[in-house]
């Protein structure tokens, strides 16, 4: 098989991102040397990707193995679409693709690194699960950046008392215990954010503890023209809701402060002139029917506390036997004192 020349495979390389190619379409015809990209992308752009596809992540892919990112394609098949590429091509696919959707220039910033693109047009949470939860085990490597804090606790390593000086000089206070070292306390070993150094990684390798669990990790999210932190897909209604109420009360507690009515202050204003008239209504001989209960009230507070009498005396007449014993003895004693001491 005769390979093609390395201009012309950069051109082909990333088409599917930009144009679709139905049977409808003729072959295009042989392409001129020597070749410009740029003019090749703008004459064909079709409906693929970028326009099927409203709704992406940006992840990053360091660490995941080719086995693991085929399981991820499997997992992800009928709800997604996962695209890896190098960045110099898909900034120039998205660049000759402005015209059609401006908007996706507010990726060209973000597409640093080593990343990938997963189109959707499902919910942007049930795709992002889907994401994390393909992640796998691997043990820690000298140079690598350690993506979580690691413990090691306090065991029995069962390694014999030759390993000694290994962990003296990670300062790891240690025993021997029936011929093997033995870890006396939980030692933090290697902080988040922080290299793994080559001991460390080496104790762990001995201690067969894989620390670390890698897959796509999500950067940026893009939904119709926004780019946002996927923090944001953690937002529930119920935080909006609780958010906007504390809103408003914020809203109705100044205006009442300054006296500037607005729609979030109104009721508070009315039930506040409600008790207000109630009260001057009491105090004088003014007839109001809002104010009739709260003068009853002031007149015969006893026409209130009748329909709670019945539920206090309930218990009283049902009483325990063991309450009714315990008065009966406090009585005999009463009675066995007669009011006298016992020196007296």
């Amino acid at each position: 098989m005769v390979r093609e020349d390395k201009t012309s495979w950069k051109a082909s390389y990333f088409l599917k991102l930009t144009v679709s190619i139905t049977a409808s379409v003729p072959t295009p015809p042989p392409l001129p040397e020597p070749y410009q990209l740029t003019t090749h992308f703008l004459p064909l752009c079709r409906q693929q990707l970028l326009d099927e596809y409203p709704k992406c992540f940006i992840v990053g892919v360091d660490n995941v193995g080719s086995k693991q990112m085929q399981q991820i394609r499997q997992s992800l098949r009928n709800d997604a679409v996962l695209l890896m590429g190098k960045n110099t091509m898909i900034r120039k696919a998205i660049r000759g693709h402005l015209e059609n959707n401006p908007a996706l220039e507010k990726l060209l910033p973000h597409i640093k690194a080593n990343v990938g693109f997963v189109f959707t047009n499902l919910e942007l949470v049930d795709v992002r699960d889907k994401i994390l939860e393909n992640k796998v085990s691997a043990p820690a490597k000298a140079g690598a950046i350690a993506p979580v804090d690691v413990f090691i606790a306090a065991q029995n390593t069962g390694l014999g008392p030759e390993k000694t000086s290994f962990f003296q000089a990670l300062s790891i206070p240690t025993k021997i215990a029936k011929g093997t070292i033995e870890i006396l306390n939980e030692i933090h070993l290697i902080k988040k954010e922080d290299k793994v150094g080559a001991s460390e990684a080496t104790l762990l390798n001995m201690l067969n503890v894989s620390p670390f669990t890698y897959g796509l990790i999500i950067r940026q999210v893009y939904d119709s023209g926004t780019v946002f932190d996927p923090e944001i897909l953690d937002i529930t209604p119920e935080d909006l809701r609780a958010k906007f109420l504390a809103g408003v009360r914020n809203v109705a507690a100044v205006s009442l402060a300054i006296g500037y009515p607005t729609v979030a202050s109104v009721p508070h204003s009315i039930v506040n002139g409600l008790k207000n008239l109630i009260a001057v209504a009491v105090e004088t001989d003014i007839d109001l029917k809002v104010a009739e209960r709260a003068k009853e009230y002031l007149k015969d507070p006893s026409k209130f506390a009748v329909s709670a009498a019945p539920t206090a005396a309930a218990p009283a007449k049902g009483g325990s036997p063991a309450k009714e014993a315990k008065k009966e003895e406090s009585e005999e004693e009463e009675d066995d004192d007669m009011g006298f001491g016992l020196f007296d």
